[in-house]
């Protein structure tokens, strides 16, 4: 009998958690299922001889609610992988503990994503087959200062290792190939190393300089044998038999040439040059590395380390780490904000480019929301810490890019599956090509030479690395721009997107209705009018009645004192001014006070058609002008709208607004559809009848009732003014209220896309050509042989010239 918790979701009262419990017991093999409702979660006992959880889970989800295996997800720093099979074999180790979900290593970033069921699998489970697979996971969570110093010291020694090597290499070349080069130059060697003189010499000099490369270059024989034996070979494993081959055959050569004095062909310079090269092209590999992590390193370094807060009337300097919530924090001009709160007093701008891509610096009075590691640019402020520690949004924003970069796109799948069984093939290949050479009559030397080469050329590094570091700059760029990219596979997503839906309140527009008109009958000023208005609505809370007093108040106008005020429902308001009766609303007011619009009609009628709400102003029964009050479009809407039509991208908008409104909005921008009088329940459905039309479609958001639409479109993007229900339904989170960032997250999409599309081409078409090439095809018809050296050379390269590809979405740059 097999206990298992499972997570409810969709209950909301008593009976739900009947409904569940019996849809439960039902099941033929459950001995016992019990729902707590508090806490959501259904613990179930049955035979597992006769019933799979997921059984369950399609019985709770027929009965109208959802169940989820727990699961908890953590990241693990996993230390000693070289290559692509390295990160293979780690995710294999992992995935085969019951109760491991998922496991996704990220060779670039080296990390594993591993979620599992706390109830089946312990991390220290896990920790512990990735140790025993041979490679260390470590849980502690680095600082950017720990996590720099650990990439130095790698960078370091990595470095230190080339050195040493180089300084025996490069004589161990001069004297190996000396004889063959210098002979066709004229020049003699000296004759203590001269072969033709003193060959035993000649052979010792050449055993006794490799030796210390091989001694420094000793990480490559024991990882790669050990990966070897436990039957994950990876590519430390290529360069371990290779160059084992080449040694040990030299030094069975160094035998005969010393028990024989005959000359016999030594490989030991492919030996020394192979690991040489390798650990040059790990170097500038592990260089390249570090610098695709860089955005997430900058975000992490802008927290300030410290933060001055006042307790008691006394101001005290301390770790950001002690801030707590509620805490009054003080900032002086020029410092950084520690943690996110709300201003209390002082007046200042503050610099929020780094987490916005704002370069404006945005003004802050009292009530105002600051954000932390954001710049304070001019006065002093005093605020109250309303977030502190993860729950910052420089916090939550390194996790989601982070957990961004551990996560693979769709396109990757490919890639994985031919890194998983690469070396084993290559193994192969390298062994059929030797003894197919050998069978042919070749001599020992050419099929060494084969061997070896075959071994050295493959690179399953380029494969590995193709696809995760472009995400992981790409993703990196975007948060440097205020585009915050969820997964991968939203990512890849975006660069298809046929139709873009636009949510208009809030999206579009700016979401607070606003004056844009104020006509007269001609007798009196336009201020004096808006002045009366304002005065009549300062006690109302209709949105149009807020308009006008924000509009008269941003103009300075006095507010004139009230005698009486009467609202009428669904008409507007009555108010006595100055010992005048003043009569203020919608047109079915003046037609029951049999007020006539007279020459204002045709100006009425303009204002309603351009999607403007007239507010009709009476002074003693005779109109004395219009207020119109709109909802107005962003600034930069229409300037988006424009790009995505060149881009190809058709353009929708969905409101809940009348069709007139509705298409006067979608004229001044350019929308292609008007999906108007939608319920906010409808939304989602809206979206997948463009779906039904075999469309890719993106919904762009801002609201709790736009949370299902986001979820049902193949990309979500929720704009940063939004609430936590829609950010956390969207794929995309865009830190601005700014429509050009929807544009900067497709134009990115595409580019990282054509980047890993390039990186896979370069790292498919390299072992395509060279394993072949390193196999004798060239020689069979008539060409050269390649040398394992060059095959090193290659192959260092293959993966630096992806990784520096994927560097050059650095210098990305919105178009707009």
């Amino acid at each position: 009998m097999l206990s298992k918790t499972l997570k409810i979701e969709g209950m909301t009262c008593a009976a739900c958690a009947k409904a569940v419990e019996r849809a439960s017991k039902k099941l033929d093999g459950v001995a016992e299922a019990n729902v707590n409702l508090a806490t959501e979660r259904l613990t179930v006992s049955f035979d597992d001889s006769k019933l799979k959880i997921s059984d369950i889970q399609a019985a709770v989800e027929k009965a109208g609610y959802k169940a989820l295996v727990e699961v908890t997800t953590k990241t693990l720093k996993i230390e000693g992988m070289t290559c692509a099979a390295c990160a293979k074999a780690a995710e294999r180790a992992a995935k085969k503990i019951d109760g491991v979900t998922e496991a996704n290593v990220n060779f670039a970033a080296e990390k594993l994503k591993v979620s599992f069921e706390p109830s089946k699998a312990k991390l220290s489970d896990i920790k512990k087959v990735i140790e025993k697979a041979g490679y260390k996971a470590l849980e502690e969570e680095y600082t950017v200062d720990e996590d720099k110093q650990r990439k130095e010291k790698e960078i370091k020694s990595l470095w230190n290792r080339f050195i040493v090597s180089a300084v025996f290499a490069v004589p161990l070349l001069i004297i190996a190939m000396g004889p063959m080069v210098l002979e066709k130059l004229n020049y003699m060697l000296p004759p203590i190393i001269d072969p033709m003189k003193h060959i035993e010499v000649f052979a010792v000099i050449q055993l006794i300089l490799v030796l210390p490369i091989i001694v420094t270059g000793r990480k490559y024989f024991t990882v790669g044998f050990r990966a070897l034996l436990k039957k994950s070979p990876n590519m430390d494993s290529l360069i371990a038999i290779g160059a084992s081959a080449a040694f040990l055959y030299s030094v069975f050569g160094v035998y005969k040439i010393l028990s024989e004095n005959k000359w016999h062909d030594l490989y030991f310079e492919s030996a020394g040059i192979i690991l040489t090269l390798i650990t040059l092209g790990k170097y500038l590999e592990s260089v390249a590395k570090g610098k695709t992590s860089e955005a997430i390193k900058k975000l992490m370094g802008l927290a300030p380390k410290t933060a001055i807060i006042i307790r008691e009337g006394k101001e005290e300097e301390i770790s950001i780490d002690e801030v707590e919530a509620n805490d009054i924090v003080l900032v002086k001009p020029g410092e950084k904000i520690p943690v996110d709160g709300e201003v209390i007093e002082g007046i200042t701008s503050i610099d929020e480019s780094m987490l916005t891509g704002e370069s404006i610096p945005v003004e802050k009075t009292a009530g105002d929301k600051v954000i932390g590691a954001s710049i304070n640019k001019n006065g002093s402020i005093k605020y109250k810490a309303t977030r502190v520690g993860k729950d910052t949004v420089l916090a939550q924003i390194i996790k989601l890019v982070e957990d961004a970069q551990g996560t693979k796109a769709p396109i990757a799948k490919l890639a994985d599956v031919i890194s998983g069984y690469f070396v084993p093939v290559v193994i192969s290949l390298a062994l059929i090509s030797a003894i197919a050479w050998f069978m042919y009559g070749k001599p020992t030397a050419f099929v060494i030479t084969i061997f070896i080469s075959v071994l050295v050329i493959a690179c399953p590094c380029a494969l590995g690395l193709a696809t995760p570091t472009a995400i992981m700059v790409g993703t990196g760029k975007g948060a440097e721009y205020g585009v915050l990219i969820k997964s991968g596979t939203a990512l890849e997503t975006a660069h298809r997107i046929q139709t873009i839906v636009f949510d208009k309140t809030g999206t579009i527009t700016e979401g607070k209705p606003r004056v844009t008109d104020v006509i007269t009958n001609g007798e009196i000023e336009e201020n004096y009018l808006l002045q009366l208005a304002a005065s009549a609505e300062k006690g109302s809370e209709h949105p149009l009645g807020e308009a006008i007093v924000k509009g008269a108040e941003e103009i300075g106008l006095e507010f004139k004192k009230l005698d009486f005020f009467r609202a009428i429902p669904g008409y507007g308001i009555e108010v006595t001014i100055d010992n005048n009766k003043m009569l203020l609303g919608n047109r079915k007011l003046m037609t029951q006070g049999n007020i006539s619009l007279g020459s204002l009609e045709n100006t009425s009628n303009r204002l309603a058609s351009e999607g403007k709400t007239p507010m009709y102003a009476a002074l003693d029964n005779k109109l004395i002008g219009i207020i119109a009050v709109a909802d107005t479009v962003k600034e930069n809407s229409k300037k988006a709208i424009e790009k995505l039509h060149s881009m190809g991208i058709e353009v929708a908008m969905i409101t809940g607004d009348n069709k007139k409104t509705a298409g006067a909005i979608a004229r001044q921008v350019g929308i292609d559809r008007i999906l108007a009088e939608v319920l906010p329940q409808d939304k989602a459905n809206e979206v997948k009848k463009l779906q039904a039309e075999n469309k890719k479609v993106a919904m762009v958001g801002d609201g709790i009732n736009d949370a299902p639409a986001l979820a049902q479109s193949d990309v979500g993007i929720a704009i940063g003014s939004g609430t936590d229900v829609a950010m956390e339904s969207a794929d995309i989170v865009l830190m601005r209220s700014d429509l050009v960032d929807v544009v900067t997250a497709i134009e990115l999409s595409k580019k990282t896309i054509t980047n890993i599309k390039e990186n896979l081409f370069w790292a498919f078409g390299y072992n395509t050509l060279g394993i072949p090439v390193a196999m004798g095809v060239l020689y069979i018809f008539g060409g050269p042989l390649l040398n394992p050296m060059i095959a090193a050379l290659a192959m260092s390269l293959s993966s630096v010239s992806v990784l520096t590809n994927a560097l050059r979405l650095r210098g990305f740059k919105p178009a707009v």
